[in-house]
């Protein structure tokens, strides 16, 4: 039978579990979930391109682009005056692009 005390003090010291749960409230968002959906389909897209397509703001679309950089889900690309997106490579996104896509 298994350690309980162990297998407790396991949980709460698994950073990559931290991580996962972090991701997965971040894409748990319905617009956040959206613009992973065409990054799945596009390699790439600007904040003007993704607020077009989800016919939202670009306020809304660069707001949820922000909580998607900062748990490292999305990467950008600037050229010129425009900064494009794309999904990063990582084990969540290969599963999230295998549920989504």
């Amino acid at each position: 039978m298994a350690d309980y005390q162990q297998l407790k003090k396991e949980l709460k010291n698994k950073q990559k579990l931290l991580v996962c749960a972090k991701q997965l409230g971040v894409v748990g968002d319905a617009t956040r979930l959206k613009i992973c959906y065409l990054l799945c389909h596009y390699p790439e897209l600007s904040v003007g391109e993704i607020a077009d397509i989800l016919d939202t703001s670009i306020s809304v679309v660069s707001h949820s682009i922000k909580k998607l950089l900062n748990l490292q889900l999305v990467k950008r690309r600037k050229e010129t005056q425009t900064v494009y997106y794309s999904l990063t490579e990582n084990d969540f996104i290969k599963t999230l692009k295998n549920f989504i896509a």
